[in-house]
Protein backbone atom coordinates (compact mmCIF):
# COMPACT_ATOMS: atom_id res chain seq x y z
CA UNK A 1 0.00 0.00 0.00
CA UNK A 2 1.06 3.42 -1.08
CA UNK A 3 1.86 5.68 2.35
CA UNK A 4 -0.24 3.34 4.03
CA UNK A 5 -0.01 4.05 7.61
CA UNK A 6 0.89 0.19 9.02
CA UNK A 7 -0.19 -0.30 12.91
CA UNK A 8 0.69 -3.08 15.23
CA UNK A 9 -1.53 -2.97 18.44
CA UNK A 10 -0.67 -4.63 21.57
CA UNK A 11 -2.99 -5.19 24.45
CA UNK A 12 -3.77 -8.44 26.41
CA UNK A 13 -7.75 -7.66 26.16
CA UNK A 14 -8.88 -8.79 22.39
CA UNK A 15 -12.25 -7.56 22.55
CA UNK A 16 -10.53 -3.77 22.96
CA UNK A 17 -7.97 -4.61 20.47
CA UNK A 18 -11.21 -5.33 18.21
CA UNK A 19 -12.94 -1.97 18.92
CA UNK A 20 -9.30 -0.18 18.69
CA UNK A 21 -8.84 -1.91 15.30
CA UNK A 22 -12.56 -1.11 13.85
CA UNK A 23 -11.66 2.77 14.89
CA UNK A 24 -8.10 2.95 13.20
CA UNK A 25 -9.38 1.20 10.05
CA UNK A 26 -12.25 3.58 9.42
CA UNK A 27 -8.76 5.75 8.07
CA UNK A 28 -8.05 5.85 4.47
CA UNK A 29 -5.08 3.77 3.80
CA UNK A 30 -4.57 2.75 7.92
CA UNK A 31 -4.11 -1.07 8.49
CA UNK A 32 -3.67 -2.68 11.29
CA UNK A 33 -1.13 -4.86 10.29
CA UNK A 34 -0.54 -7.52 13.54
CA UNK A 35 -2.00 -7.78 17.03
CA UNK A 36 -0.37 -9.16 20.02
CA UNK A 37 -1.62 -9.44 23.77
CA UNK A 38 1.90 -9.56 25.43
CA UNK A 39 5.46 -7.90 25.54
CA UNK A 40 7.22 -10.34 23.76
CA UNK A 41 4.80 -11.21 20.95
CA UNK A 42 4.65 -7.09 20.38
CA UNK A 43 8.51 -7.25 20.07
CA UNK A 44 8.31 -10.13 17.45
CA UNK A 45 5.53 -8.46 15.46
CA UNK A 46 7.35 -5.07 15.20
CA UNK A 47 10.67 -6.83 14.59
CA UNK A 48 9.33 -8.78 11.76
CA UNK A 49 6.50 -6.24 10.20
CA UNK A 50 8.35 -3.30 10.97
CA UNK A 51 5.05 -0.93 11.39
CA UNK A 52 5.33 2.69 10.87
CA UNK A 53 3.53 2.99 15.02
CA UNK A 54 2.93 0.34 17.32
CA UNK A 55 0.09 1.29 19.85
CA UNK A 56 1.21 -0.38 23.30
CA UNK A 57 -0.89 -1.07 26.64
CA UNK A 58 1.78 -0.49 29.79
CA UNK A 59 -0.04 -3.39 31.13
CA UNK A 60 0.59 -6.29 29.70
CA UNK A 61 1.94 -9.60 30.71
CA UNK A 62 5.17 -11.29 30.38
CA UNK A 63 6.77 -7.47 29.49
CA UNK A 64 5.09 -4.22 30.18
CA UNK A 65 4.71 -1.03 27.75
CA UNK A 66 8.05 0.40 28.95
CA UNK A 67 9.79 -2.70 28.91
CA UNK A 68 8.99 -3.73 25.29
CA UNK A 69 10.18 0.60 24.25
CA UNK A 70 13.33 -0.10 26.41
CA UNK A 71 13.55 -3.69 24.40
CA UNK A 72 12.99 -1.97 20.94
CA UNK A 73 15.52 0.44 21.39
CA UNK A 74 18.48 -1.63 21.90
CA UNK A 75 17.27 -3.61 19.41
CA UNK A 76 17.68 -0.61 17.53
CA UNK A 77 13.85 -0.95 16.18
CA UNK A 78 13.08 2.72 15.77
CA UNK A 79 9.26 2.51 15.59
CA UNK A 80 7.39 5.47 17.22
CA UNK A 81 5.20 4.74 20.09
CA UNK A 82 1.91 5.33 21.51
CA UNK A 83 0.97 4.39 25.14
CA UNK A 84 -2.16 2.93 26.28
CA UNK A 85 -3.38 3.12 29.86
CA UNK A 86 -6.07 2.60 32.06
CA UNK A 87 -4.69 5.08 34.68
CA UNK A 88 -4.70 8.98 34.85
CA UNK A 89 -1.34 8.47 36.98
CA UNK A 90 1.09 11.08 36.80
CA UNK A 91 4.39 8.61 37.47
CA UNK A 92 3.49 6.57 34.63
CA UNK A 93 3.08 9.82 32.04
CA UNK A 94 6.37 10.95 33.87
CA UNK A 95 7.81 7.80 32.79
CA UNK A 96 6.82 7.95 29.35
CA UNK A 97 8.45 11.27 28.81
CA UNK A 98 11.42 9.75 29.80
CA UNK A 99 11.53 7.44 27.31
CA UNK A 100 10.56 10.22 24.64
CA UNK A 101 7.33 8.19 23.66
CA UNK A 102 5.75 9.74 21.28
CA UNK A 103 1.82 9.46 22.73
CA UNK A 104 0.34 8.42 25.62
CA UNK A 105 -3.47 8.18 25.71
CA UNK A 106 -6.19 7.22 28.42
CA UNK A 107 -8.33 3.89 27.69
CA UNK A 108 -11.65 5.57 28.44
CA UNK A 109 -10.94 7.94 25.31
CA UNK A 110 -9.13 5.67 23.30
CA UNK A 111 -11.47 5.04 20.64
CA UNK A 112 -11.91 8.85 20.68
CA UNK A 113 -7.57 9.59 20.94
CA UNK A 114 -6.49 7.33 18.99
CA UNK A 115 -7.33 8.77 15.56
CA UNK A 116 -6.30 12.03 16.73
CA UNK A 117 -2.90 10.47 17.89
CA UNK A 118 -2.19 8.19 15.11
CA UNK A 119 -2.45 11.52 12.61
CA UNK A 120 -0.36 13.83 15.35
CA UNK A 121 2.35 10.84 15.65
CA UNK A 122 2.10 9.97 11.82
CA UNK A 123 3.31 13.14 10.93
CA UNK A 124 6.38 13.41 13.46
CA UNK A 125 4.17 14.66 16.52
CA UNK A 126 3.24 14.15 19.47
CA UNK A 127 0.07 13.24 21.16
CA UNK A 128 -1.53 13.57 24.76
CA UNK A 129 -4.83 12.91 25.58
CA UNK A 130 -6.53 16.15 26.99
CA UNK A 131 -7.15 14.74 29.93
CA UNK A 132 -3.67 14.57 30.58
CA UNK A 133 -2.42 18.05 29.54
CA UNK A 134 -1.48 19.36 32.78
CA UNK A 135 0.74 16.53 33.34
CA UNK A 136 2.49 17.73 29.99
CA UNK A 137 2.77 21.16 31.34
CA UNK A 138 3.75 20.51 34.77
CA UNK A 139 6.04 17.82 33.66
CA UNK A 140 8.64 20.92 32.04
CA UNK A 141 7.76 23.69 34.28
CA UNK A 142 10.63 25.84 35.17
CA UNK A 143 11.81 29.20 36.01
CA UNK A 144 11.63 30.35 32.97
CA UNK A 145 7.45 29.97 32.24
CA UNK A 146 7.30 33.36 33.34
CA UNK A 147 9.71 35.46 30.96
CA UNK A 148 8.22 32.95 28.19
CA UNK A 149 5.05 33.87 28.59
CA UNK A 150 6.05 37.37 28.05
CA UNK A 151 7.67 36.71 24.97
CA UNK A 152 4.20 36.01 23.60
CA UNK A 153 4.36 39.87 23.03
CA UNK A 154 7.37 39.21 20.30
CA UNK A 155 5.07 37.09 18.38
CA UNK A 156 3.08 38.43 15.66
CA UNK A 157 -0.27 37.79 14.74
CA UNK A 158 0.01 35.34 12.16
CA UNK A 159 2.45 33.49 14.58
CA UNK A 160 0.17 33.16 17.31
CA UNK A 161 -2.53 31.91 15.51
CA UNK A 162 0.14 29.07 14.61
CA UNK A 163 0.70 28.43 18.41
CA UNK A 164 -3.24 28.06 19.09
CA UNK A 165 -3.61 25.84 16.32
CA UNK A 166 -0.47 23.48 17.25
CA UNK A 167 -2.05 23.45 20.34
CA UNK A 168 -4.98 21.60 18.92
CA UNK A 169 -2.30 19.33 17.77
CA UNK A 170 -2.53 20.03 14.05
CA UNK A 171 0.12 19.47 11.57
CA UNK A 172 1.95 21.65 9.33
CA UNK A 173 -0.49 20.74 6.81
CA UNK A 174 -3.14 21.53 8.56
CA UNK A 175 -2.24 24.47 9.40
CA UNK A 176 -1.09 25.49 5.91
CA UNK A 177 -4.78 24.43 4.76
CA UNK A 178 -6.59 26.65 7.58
CA UNK A 179 -3.96 29.65 6.91
CA UNK A 180 -4.36 29.63 2.82
CA UNK A 181 -0.60 29.12 3.08
CA UNK A 182 2.07 26.39 2.38
CA UNK A 183 3.38 23.80 4.57
CA UNK A 184 6.47 24.97 4.40
CA UNK A 185 5.77 28.53 5.48
CA UNK A 186 4.21 27.07 8.49
CA UNK A 187 7.63 25.33 9.17
CA UNK A 188 9.00 28.87 8.78
CA UNK A 189 6.53 29.98 11.34
CA UNK A 190 7.42 27.39 13.63
CA UNK A 191 11.11 28.04 13.95
CA UNK A 192 10.60 31.74 14.44
CA UNK A 193 8.22 31.30 16.96
CA UNK A 194 11.41 28.86 18.77
CA UNK A 195 13.78 31.47 18.12
CA UNK A 196 11.76 34.26 19.37
CA UNK A 197 10.43 32.40 22.84
CA UNK A 198 14.36 30.37 22.86
CA UNK A 199 12.23 27.05 22.88
CA UNK A 200 14.52 24.42 22.67
CA UNK A 201 14.14 20.77 22.08
CA UNK A 202 11.79 18.29 20.27
CA UNK A 203 8.76 19.00 22.61
CA UNK A 204 9.21 22.35 23.15
CA UNK A 205 6.95 23.89 21.15
CA UNK A 206 4.12 21.71 21.90
CA UNK A 207 4.32 21.92 25.70
CA UNK A 208 4.65 25.95 25.71
CA UNK A 209 1.84 25.81 22.97
CA UNK A 210 -0.58 23.60 25.47
CA UNK A 211 0.58 26.17 28.57
CA UNK A 212 -0.39 29.10 26.31
CA UNK A 213 -3.61 27.73 25.24
CA UNK A 214 -4.54 26.77 29.00
CA UNK A 215 -3.19 30.04 30.52
CA UNK A 216 -5.57 33.23 30.79
CA UNK A 217 -5.06 35.23 28.04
Amino acid sequence: MKDAVTIVIADDHPMFRRGLRLEIETEPNWKVVGEAGDGNHAIELIRKLRPKIAVLDISMPELNGFEVVRSLRDQKLEVPVIFLTMYCDEDFFQRALDLEVQGYVLKDSAVIDIVSGIKAVSNGLHFTSPALTSYLIKSRATPQTTSLRHGLQDLSPTELRVLDLISEYKTSKDIAEELCTSPRTVETHRTNICQKLGLRGRHALMKFALEHKSSPK
